[in-house]
C-alpha cells in the first residue's frame, strides 16, 4: 500500500513538473495565436483524435463559456461531411501530441482549401502538423508519468493546462465580465449565484414587516411572529430606515423583565444595520450576511437610493434559491 501511495504522489509531482515546463513557452508564439484568434470574425474550431480529442472537447467548451465562440470537430467525422461547419472566417485549433495523427492530417488540405487559419498545439514542433500550421504552440513534455511511457498522462495534462491558459488570455482580451459569464450559465446553482438579484427574492409590500419608531416592543413582537421573518425594520414617517429589531434582540431584552416590552423599539433596535439594495446579486447579500462582525446576521433590510426600506431578505430565502 505504501508503494501505491508513493507512486501516486510521484505521478502528481511529474504532472506538476510537466505543466511548469510550459511556463517558458508562453511567448511570442502564444501571443501570435491570441492575435490570430482575435483577428478573425468566425469561431475557434477545435479538433483532435483520441485523448487529445477529449482535451479538445473540454477546451472548446471552456472557450465557448468565456466569450470565445468555439466548437469541437471530430476529425474522423470531418472527412465525412462535418467539414461543412468550417468557414474561411474560422481558426482551427488542431491538437496532436505526435503531430502525425492521420485523421487530423487528412483534413489539412480541405482546411486550406476552405481558407481557415490553423493553429497547431503539438508535442513535436518539427512534425507534419506543425509544418502546415500558421502558428505552432509547443506543448511537448520530456516524459510521461506512465511507467511504460505509453499512456498519455503528462502530455494530456500539459495540453489541458496550456489550453486553459489560452482560454483565460482570450477572456482577458475580450474584457469578459461576470455578467456575460452568467448569460452563458443560466441553469443550476451557478446560474442562480450569478443571475439572481435581491429584488427577485426579497419580501416586499405586505410581506415586508415595518414598524414606526414609537411602536412598542410588544407590538413589534406580534408583527415579527405574524410575518415569520424573525425581524422588523424600523422606519420614520417617510419610510426611511432607522434600524432593525430582531427576535434575538427581544429575547435578550426580556432578561431585564417583562417591562421591557413596553419600551419603544427605537430604544432597543440595532441602529444603522447592514443593508443592501434590490439590484445587488443574491450572492453579494450572502457574503454581506456571513461577513458581518462580530457574528453573521440572518436578515438584511433592502433599501432604495433614498434610504427607504423596500423589503427584507432572510437567509432562508437564499437557501431556498440554492445560493448558499
Amino acid at each position: 500500500m505504501e508503494n501505491i501511495i508513493n507512486k501516486a504522489k510521484e505521478v502528481l509531482r511529474m504532472e506538476a513538473e510537466a505543466i511548469m515546463e510550459l511556463e517558458g513557452r508562453v511567448d511570442e508564439h502564444f501571443l501570435a495565436a491570441i492575435d490570430l484568434i482575435l483577428s478573425v470574425s468566425g469561431r475557434v474550431i477545435v479538433t483532435g483524435m483520441g485523448k487529445s480529442g477529449l482535451i479538445g472537447r473540454k477546451l472548446a467548451a471552456t472557450m465557448a463559456s468565456t466569450g470565445t465562440p468555439s466548437l469541437f470537430l471530430h476529425p474522423a467525422e470531418a472527412i465525412h461531411g462535418d467539414l461543412g461547419m468550417v468557414t474561411a472566417n474560422d481558426v482551427v485549433l488542431a491538437l496532436s501530441n505526435s503531430g502525425e495523427t492521420s485523421e487530423v492530417l487528412n483534413i489539412l488540405p480541405s482546411l486550406r482549401r476552405i481558407g481557415a487559419s490553423i493553429i497547431a498545439m503539438v508535442g513535436k514542433s518539427n512534425s507534419t502538423l506543425a509544418k502546415n500550421a500558421d502558428v505552432v504552440l509547443d506543448v511537448g513534455v520530456s516524459k510521461e508519468a506512465c511507467p511504460l511511457g505509453l499512456a498519455p498522462t503528462n502530455s494530456t495534462t500539459a495540453l489541458l493546462a496550456y489550453g486553459d491558459a489560452l482560454a483565460v488570455a482570450l477572456l482577458e482580451r475580450h474584457h469578459f465580465t461576470a455578467n456575460q459569464f452568467a448569460v452563458f450559465h443560466p441553469g443550476g446553482n451557478l446560474g442562480r449565484k450569478l443571475l439572481l438579484t435581491v429584488g427577485r427574492i426579497m419580501h416586499s409590500g405586505e410581506e415586508n414587516p415595518l414598524v414606526r419608531g414609537w411602536t412598542t416592543v410588544q407590538e413589534a413582537l406580534f408583527i415579527i411572529t405574524d410575518k415569520g421573518l424573525g425581524a422588523v425594520s424600523v422606519v420614520d414617517d417617510k419610510g426611511k430606515l432607522l434600524g432593525l429589531l430582531t427576535d434575538g434582540d427581544i429575547r435578550r431584552g426580556l432578561r431585564k423583565g417583562v417591562g421591557f416590552l413596553a419600551c419603544p423599539v427605537t430604544e432597543v433596535m440595532t441602529k444603522a444595520p447592514k443593508t443592501i439594495t434590490a439590484d445587488k446579486l443574491a450572492a453579494e447579500a450572502l457574503h454581506l450576511m456571513e461577513s458581518n462582525k462580530p457574528k453573521p446576521v440572518t436578515v438584511l433590510p433592502v433599501v432604495d437610493e433614498k434610504g427607504c426600506c423596500v423589503g427584507l431578505l432572510h437567509m432562508t430565502d437564499l437557501v431556498r434559491q440554492g445560493v448558499v
